[in-house]
Protein backbone atom coordinates (compact mmCIF):
# COMPACT_ATOMS: atom_id res chain seq x y z
CA UNK A 1 0.00 0.00 0.00
CA UNK A 2 2.80 2.41 0.86
CA UNK A 3 6.34 2.57 -0.44
CA UNK A 4 9.30 4.68 0.57
CA UNK A 5 12.03 4.69 -2.05
CA UNK A 6 15.43 6.15 -1.30
CA UNK A 7 18.12 7.17 -3.77
CA UNK A 8 21.37 9.06 -3.90
CA UNK A 9 23.74 6.95 -1.86
CA UNK A 10 27.17 5.90 -3.03
CA UNK A 11 30.89 6.14 -2.53
CA UNK A 12 32.43 9.55 -1.92
CA UNK A 13 35.80 10.83 -0.75
CA UNK A 14 36.17 12.60 2.59
CA UNK A 15 35.08 16.21 2.24
CA UNK A 16 32.71 15.38 -0.58
CA UNK A 17 28.96 15.72 -0.84
CA UNK A 18 25.94 13.57 -1.53
CA UNK A 19 22.23 14.26 -1.69
CA UNK A 20 19.78 11.60 -0.58
CA UNK A 21 16.15 11.57 -1.64
CA UNK A 22 13.19 9.64 -0.30
CA UNK A 23 9.80 9.59 -1.99
CA UNK A 24 6.67 8.18 -0.39
CA UNK A 25 3.97 6.77 -2.64
CA UNK A 26 0.86 4.64 -2.48
CA UNK A 27 -2.50 4.89 -0.82
CA UNK A 28 -1.54 7.86 1.37
CA UNK A 29 -4.07 10.15 3.04
CA UNK A 30 -1.66 12.16 5.15
CA UNK A 31 1.98 12.21 6.21
CA UNK A 32 2.97 13.52 9.59
CA UNK A 33 6.67 13.28 10.27
CA UNK A 34 9.39 12.25 7.81
CA UNK A 35 13.05 11.95 8.50
CA UNK A 36 16.32 10.10 8.21
CA UNK A 37 18.07 7.52 10.39
CA UNK A 38 21.38 5.81 9.79
CA UNK A 39 23.04 2.64 10.99
CA UNK A 40 26.75 2.06 10.87
CA UNK A 41 28.24 -1.46 11.13
CA UNK A 42 28.12 -2.70 14.70
CA UNK A 43 26.18 0.33 15.93
CA UNK A 44 22.58 1.09 16.78
CA UNK A 45 20.35 2.97 14.39
CA UNK A 46 20.47 6.70 15.15
CA UNK A 47 18.25 9.61 14.19
CA UNK A 48 20.03 11.95 11.79
CA UNK A 49 17.41 14.60 11.03
CA UNK A 50 13.70 15.30 11.05
CA UNK A 51 11.27 18.14 11.58
CA UNK A 52 9.92 18.40 15.12
CA UNK A 53 6.15 18.82 15.70
CA UNK A 54 6.68 22.54 16.34
CA UNK A 55 8.34 22.94 12.96
CA UNK A 56 11.99 23.25 13.88
CA UNK A 57 14.47 20.79 12.44
CA UNK A 58 16.38 18.37 14.63
CA UNK A 59 19.92 17.34 13.66
CA UNK A 60 22.17 14.90 15.42
CA UNK A 61 25.13 16.69 16.95
CA UNK A 62 27.50 14.74 14.72
CA UNK A 63 25.98 16.19 11.52
CA UNK A 64 25.04 19.71 12.67
CA UNK A 65 26.31 22.33 10.25
CA UNK A 66 27.16 19.76 7.57
CA UNK A 67 23.81 18.14 6.71
CA UNK A 68 20.65 19.92 5.61
CA UNK A 69 17.21 18.34 5.77
CA UNK A 70 14.39 19.51 3.53
CA UNK A 71 10.91 18.37 2.62
CA UNK A 72 8.69 18.86 -0.43
CA UNK A 73 5.16 18.21 0.81
CA UNK A 74 3.67 18.39 -2.66
CA UNK A 75 5.87 15.49 -3.74
CA UNK A 76 5.82 13.57 -0.43
CA UNK A 77 9.59 13.68 -0.65
CA UNK A 78 12.37 14.47 1.77
CA UNK A 79 16.00 15.20 1.05
CA UNK A 80 19.24 15.08 2.98
CA UNK A 81 22.03 17.23 1.60
CA UNK A 82 25.26 15.94 3.09
CA UNK A 83 28.35 18.12 2.81
CA UNK A 84 31.87 17.83 4.24
CA UNK A 85 31.39 14.11 4.59
CA UNK A 86 33.61 12.18 6.98
CA UNK A 87 34.49 8.48 7.14
CA UNK A 88 32.39 8.23 10.30
CA UNK A 89 29.34 9.15 8.23
CA UNK A 90 29.61 5.77 6.53
CA UNK A 91 26.36 3.92 7.18
CA UNK A 92 23.14 2.69 5.67
CA UNK A 93 20.74 5.63 5.62
CA UNK A 94 17.04 4.91 6.12
CA UNK A 95 14.11 7.16 5.42
CA UNK A 96 11.00 6.88 7.56
CA UNK A 97 7.55 8.44 7.44
CA UNK A 98 4.60 8.56 9.82
CA UNK A 99 1.72 7.89 7.44
CA UNK A 100 -2.05 7.66 7.61
CA UNK A 101 -3.24 5.28 4.91
CA UNK A 102 -6.60 6.07 3.30
CA UNK A 103 -9.61 4.52 5.06
CA UNK A 104 -7.62 3.89 8.21
CA UNK A 105 -7.58 5.84 11.47
CA UNK A 106 -4.07 5.43 12.84
CA UNK A 107 -0.75 6.83 11.71
CA UNK A 108 2.03 4.28 11.55
CA UNK A 109 5.70 4.35 10.67
CA UNK A 110 6.96 3.14 7.31
CA UNK A 111 10.60 2.62 6.36
CA UNK A 112 12.59 2.67 3.18
CA UNK A 113 14.92 -0.13 2.17
CA UNK A 114 18.02 1.87 3.01
CA UNK A 115 20.76 3.35 0.87
CA UNK A 116 24.48 2.81 1.50
CA UNK A 117 26.72 5.82 1.99
CA UNK A 118 30.44 5.10 2.08
CA UNK A 119 32.98 7.83 2.75
CA UNK A 120 36.47 6.65 1.95
CA UNK A 121 39.59 7.70 0.12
Amino acid sequence: QVQLVESGGGLVQPGGSLRLSCAASGNIFSINRMGWYRQAPGKERELVAHVRPGGSTYYADSVMGRFTFSRDNAKNTVYLQMNSLKPEDTAVYYCYADILVRLTTTFRDYWGQGTQVTVSS
